[in-house]
């Protein structure tokens, strides 16, 4: 490898094409070729994933079902089944690792390869990608795309271009080719934001952004990601596959039934999602030295908010007291559709050095008993009395993502 370049299209991206409705259609043959989304019939539900026949007239993943259904009023609606999904997925990872023991999973429906060690046993990474896209077929019935290149990132762009149901190769030698035709909406990091400050520079298309100096990218995105997104613009991208994923963040959301507008109602909710936020951490032996909250209005205009604590913590009332004080910082009176806490900037409990005395000591001594207490009897008689008067707020649990997939983890393909 030179400068982040392998000698060999070795670095594979493979992607399930439509991953739930895919599941969903080995069931129900008769829907293939018809416009078809996993989402729940209901108001406020969002679609989990698309298939390309609807995608035609504008669906897409995380679309309000209501919209999809404007826009394609032909659209079958099927239930999704979690379940199903998570089963299917660990049908094809398995097939991964026959293939190499580098396998990076990114979500229930993607992960990267590194098959260079596996050329001797298989053949050329093209023959590795063909053979992996049929033995998933063949076992499970569902279509992939295979994206294969010299980095992570171009082959990750490869798949996305071989959709549906194919396979696109990016030699070494035609990366930079390959790259600069690109609008510069195509690069990792660069979203709406982002691509306005760029095009405020004239820059338009990733070769634009390869040519752009450094100290002037430095000046309109920040030193961090002019520097990631000048080298991946220039082909540079010496990340590895990781064979063991570490949890970047920890958190829960909720999206409200009907929007709210009860103070007390959106408190309540906030020492929910952060007590269950708490249990995880001490359940994984981490502490966060970030808390954020996560905010949707009723116009769906969606705010962030993050703090970072004096010292990395796991106590419960340490994240609901820094939740609840973000929150109160907004000045919201705006009717509420969701509401999430999150901890972030992980790190193993215990790794930084003590302080001499510290109010979360208190805290945590509580936090141990009552996780003791939810392992002896079962988590769902303890729980704090504040939210034992919030029972009656409904949720619409089908309006969510899937729980198990976690952030990021939704059917995009």
């Amino acid at each position: 490898m030179i400068d982040g370049q392998r000698a060999e299209s070795s670095m594979l991206h493979v992607d399930m094409d439509s991953f739930f409705v895919s599941v969903e259609l080995l069931e129900r043959p008769e829907l293939v070729g018809r416009p078809v989304a996993a989402a729940h019939d209901t108001v406020r539900s969002v679609v989990s994933s698309a298939s390309y026949e609807a995608r035609r007239y504008g669906v897409r993943s995380a679309m309000p079902v209501a919209r999809a259904k404007q826009l394609c009023p032909e659209l079958v609606l099927i239930t999704p089944t979690y379940a199903k999904y998570r089963d299917a997925s660990r049908a094809v990872m398995a097939i991964f690792h026959e293939f190499t023991p580098l396998v990076e999973p990114l979500s229930i429906d993607e992960a990267f390869l590194d098959v260079a060690g596996s050329m001797k046993l298989f053949g050329e990474p093209i023959e590795i990608a063909r053979a992996i896209r049929e033995r998933v077929r063949e076992r499970t019935g569902l279509p992939a795309s295979v994206g294969l290149a010299a980095t992570k990132f171009v082959a990750k762009l490869a798949s996305q271009r071989a959709k549906p149901d194919g396979v696109l190769e990016i030699p070494p030698a035609r990366t930079i080719e390959f790259l600069h035709s690109l609008p510069v909406e195509a690069m990792w990091g660069v979203g709406q934001a982002t691509a306005r400050a760029l095009k405020s520079r004239a820059i338009h298309t990733v070769a634009d952004l390869a040519r752009e100096p450094l100290p002037a990218l430095t000046r309109l995105v920040g030193a961090a990601s002019a520097a990631k997104l000048h080298a991946l613009a220039n082909g540079r991208d010496a990340r590895s596959v990781e064979t063991t994923r570490t949890e970047k963040s920890i958190g829960h959301e909720e999206t409200f039934a009907s929007d709210v507008t009860d103070p007390a109602v959106l408190d309540r909710e906030l020492l929910r999602l952060s007590t269950r936020t708490g249990e995880r951490l001490r359940a994984a032996q981490l502490e966060a030295r970030t808390i954020a909250i996560k905010v949707r209005w009723d116009t769906f205009e969606t705010v962030t908010r993050s703090r970072t604590l004096p010292e990395a913590s796991n106590a419960t009332r340490r994240i609901v007291q820094t939740a609840r004080e973000l929150y109160a910082a907004l000045g919201a009176t705006r009717p509420v559709r969701l509401i999430g806490v999150r901890a972030e900037q992980l790190r193993p409990a215990g790794s930084e050095p003590a302080a001499l005395w510290s109010d979360d000591d208190e805290w945590r001594a509580v936090d141990q008993a009552v996780d003791e207490l939810k392992d002896r009897f079962g988590a769902a008689g303890i729980t704090s009395a504040s939210l034992l008067k919030g029972r009656d707020q409904v949720v619409d649990p089908r309006s969510l993502e899937d729980p198990g997939a976690g952030p990021g983890h939704g059917d995009r393909s």
